[in-house]
């Protein structure tokens, strides 16, 4: 709240302080216990919501006892006997104000606090006043509709805050839908531009596919032939032979990414892949040491899943945070486990290592073809993986800070199978 809302006083509050001003030009007059008790009360009316936001826990307590406290001073001022004062209605204030703020249970207790500060005056008018029929009748009806006056509030002030809740379920639940929406609108627009991509790819590789071949060819019957004739003729027409080689390997990785998956899935554990795949790269790799850690969740269910397809993902993964971690080694965090994500059940692996990071320009467009951060290599291996993903209906995203490590989050949705047998099993 900004100095200018302290400074602006509501306009309830406002009404209140006239209705007070009109309770204290009527008799009796020139009762100065009267005036200031009703400035007491006033002035708590007015500083009632910033008590509140003072006080959390009891700044609701504390009104509505400085409520019932000026009521009481304001009936004993009142009245010859003040069981006889005709500002009685004043207690309607506190109950009212519980009534607003509580539930039912502490709005009776109020209510019967205030019934009992109102009938002790009943003491001392006995001393002096016999008490009849139609004295106890009115004494009760005055009692009666102080519960009612609070049941009556209290219901309307539930349902209000029961409403106002919904509304607010409902309205996190609308931001969480229009998220989701956002992020399924840009995969999609990904994945247009995947497909857009992997036509023009497959063209180009196949276009130069086949002049390869015969480049490749040339050059290895000129080095045949040169080979003792013309030595640096014969090494030349090996490099046109090895960079072509290079460039092939390139042109598959093309085909790859713009190939048509049809991936063949059967229920299979995730973790089992990633093992294979964490020992492929370790096998293979020759930078600095780098540390493996891996924390699965037990009773993982099985997923949907082509063992190709997965293993090559997980292995470009894994290969990109070796890299990335280089020489100088480091840690790669390998976590698995069961979550629910848009209301699918499914697994989500993680695997974090302590290289340099992704950027942040970089962070939504690395899983676009062409865009890597190494100073060598196409840049179609996060999008390959990205494609395996998608065609198994699973998810993956990269999480990562400056200098902090990269953790790319990949996500598989559960066997239907298994997750209607661990439904079964809560149920029962």
């Amino acid at each position: 709240m900004s100095k200018g809302d302290h400074r602006r006083i509501n306009w309830l509050d406002v009404v209140w302080l006239l209705f007070l001003g009109g309770l204290a030009v009527l008799p009796p007059l020139w009762n100065i216990r009267k005036e200031l008790t009703l400035l007491a009360i006033g002035i708590v009316q007015v500083v009632e919501g910033r008590l509140v936001e003072r006080f959390p826990r009891w700044g609701r307590s504390y009104a509505v006892l400085l409520k019932l406290i000026f009521s009481t001073l304001l009936i004993a001022s009142t009245g010859g006997p003040g069981i006889n004062s005709s500002y009685y209605p004043i207690y309607y204030l506190p109950v009212v104000t519980a009534a607003v703020y509580f539930g039912l249970r502490m709005t009776l207790l109020w209510t019967l606090l205030a019934s009992g500060l109102y009938c002790s005056f009943l003491y001392p008018a006995l001393q002096e006043y016999e008490l009849t029929a139609d004295a106890i009748t009115e004494l009760v009806l005055r009692v009666l509709f102080f519960f009612v006056a609070a049941l009556v509030v209290n219901r309307f002030a539930v349902e209000n805050r029961r409403q106002t809740k919904r509304y607010q379920q409902l309205a996190e639940q609308l931001a969480e839908t229009n998220r989701q929406l956002q992020t399924a609108q840009a995969e999609a627009r990904r994945s247009e531009r995947l497909a857009a991509l992997g036509q023009l790819s497959a063209g180009l590789a196949h276009e130069i596919r086949n002049p390869l071949g015969v480049i490749r060819g040339s050059a290895e019957m000129l080095n045949r032939k040169l080979e003792a004739s013309n030595p640096l003729a014969s090494e030349l027409a090996g490099y046109i032979s090895g960079e072509v080689d290079r460039v092939s390997v390139m042109v598959g990785r093309f085909l790859d990414f713009a190939r048509p998956l049809h991936p063949e899935t059967s229920p299979r554990p995730v973790t089992e892949l990633l093992d294979r795949a964490l020992k492929s790269v370790a096998e293979q790799w020759h930078g600095g040491k780098i540390e493996v850690a891996r924390e699965y969740q037990n009773d993982l269910p099985l997923a949907p899943l082509d063992e190709n397809l997965c293993e090559q993902a997980f292995v470009n993964l894994i290969q990109n945070a070796y890299e990335a971690m280089g020489n100088e080694g480091g840690m790669l965090r390998v976590q698995v486990s069961k979550v629910i994500r848009n209301d699918r059940p499914g697994i989500e692996i993680r695997l974090e290592d302590t290289g340099p990071g992704v950027s942040a320009d970089l962070r939504e467009q690395i899983f676009n073809p062409f865009v890597t951060t190494k100073k060598t290599g196409t840049g179609l291996g996060l999008s390959i993986v990205s494609k395996i993903l998608d065609e198994h209906h699973g998810s993956i995203r990269v999480e990562s800070a400056p200098n902090q490590g990269a953790c790319f989050v990949v996500f598989f949705p559960a066997e239907e199978q298994a997750v209607r047998k661990e439904g079964a099993l809560a149920s029962g």
